[in-house]
């Protein structure tokens, strides 16, 4: 397994992360058993994946303390506690309170990054002026290592939750949405975060537009009648045919992939799955090597000025 230093936290990370909420929740969200999903933790740690991406929300914070106890040293560990719902703020008081419960599921006395979770725009002066300096405090203490940050993809596809926090300089780690259909982050977020070395963890990589053929034909339909892409470079029926006549690109999902991981700024590269097969192939496809220039060159003609979609 390739491996990257995650920003400034200087953490050797697998390239490939393995993501435990998702449409998934590594099989949970489909009636696999706590049992099944642990497996599934531990063929990402036989693959050589290190970085682990839970959160509260997801409820597989048990599944994954199941499957790393005895292996703790060899993770990194992410998890998250959300911020806030609706007009009701997280207080110091109650992040503190979910700390613990997630250090309790999870088997462990510390989280590497621990992540204020979905972030909104109108939600950061909050986080960063209330809930930041308990992540702080609580990192004094020895249970975070690192402070992070995840932006809400699917409601916030121009990122500016990430641009109004970035400059604040208080995070460490970034989840960051980003994908061949949506690559805007390529211009509004991986510049501030190369500025401060912050650590990028890439999700939305591959989607349902990106892994379904009738909703990538959907989505583009829809990028179309606002006018965002143009009709004459697409077929209907099939949007990145040029894709698949290619002999060195295996399929959509491994373009996908590899166009995530060779980003300048991309770090860990999260991948989300309920089968361990599926799983192995994602990994092969995130190691894979750069996609060819003329592709790429495709890609930034066709993709590179939409930031209305997720891929969701």
């Amino acid at each position: 397994m390739e491996t990257t230093e995650l920003g400034r936290t200087g953490l050797a990370v697998s390239v490939a992360g393995l993501g435990c909420g998702g449409h998934s929740r590594l099989g949970m969200s489909a009636g696999a058993d706590e049992a099944h999903a642990a497996g599934v933790v531990a063929h990402a740690l036989d693959l050589g994946i290190n970085f682990i991406d839970t959160a509260r929300a997801y409820r597989t914070e048990p599944a994954v303390g199941r499957a790393i106890s005895g292996r703790r040293d060899r993770v990194v560990l992410s998890s998250k506690v959300s911020p806030g719902r609706g007009d009701v703020l997280l207080s110091p008081a109650e992040l503190t309170d979910s700390l613990e419960k997630s250090l309790t599921r999870l088997g462990t006395d510390y989280i590497d990054v621990f992540h204020l979770h979905g972030v909104r725009p109108e939600q950061v002066d909050h986080c960063i002026d209330t809930l930041v300096p308990e992540m702080q405090r609580q990192r004094d203490l020895g249970k975070i290592r690192f402070l992070g940050v995840t932006e809400q993809f699917v409601s916030d596809t121009e990122h500016h939750m990430l641009q109004r926090a970035l400059p604040e300089d208080c995070f460490d780690v970034v989840m960051v949405g980003f994908n061949l259909l949506n690559p805007s982050a390529r211009e509004r977020v991986f510049p501030l975060t190369i500025q401060n070395n912050v650590g990028t963890l890439i999700m939305f990589a591959v989607r349902r537009a990106l892994s379904r053929p009738e909703a990538l034909s959907e989505l583009v339909a829809g990028l179309v009648e606002r006018g965002e892409v143009d009709p004459a470079e697409f077929q209907a029926d099939d949007p990145l045919h040029f894709l698949r006549e290619r002999a060195d690109v295996t399929s959509v999902v491994e373009a996908a992939y590899r166009f995530c991981r060779h980003e300048p700024g991309a770090h860990v590269i999260l991948t989300g799955t309920g089968n361990p097969d599926h799983l192995s192939e994602n990994v092969a496809a995130i190691q894979a090597p750069p996609l060819p220039e003329d592709v790429q060159a495709t890609l930034r003609r066709l993709f590179g000025g939409v930031d209305s979609v997720s891929g969701n």
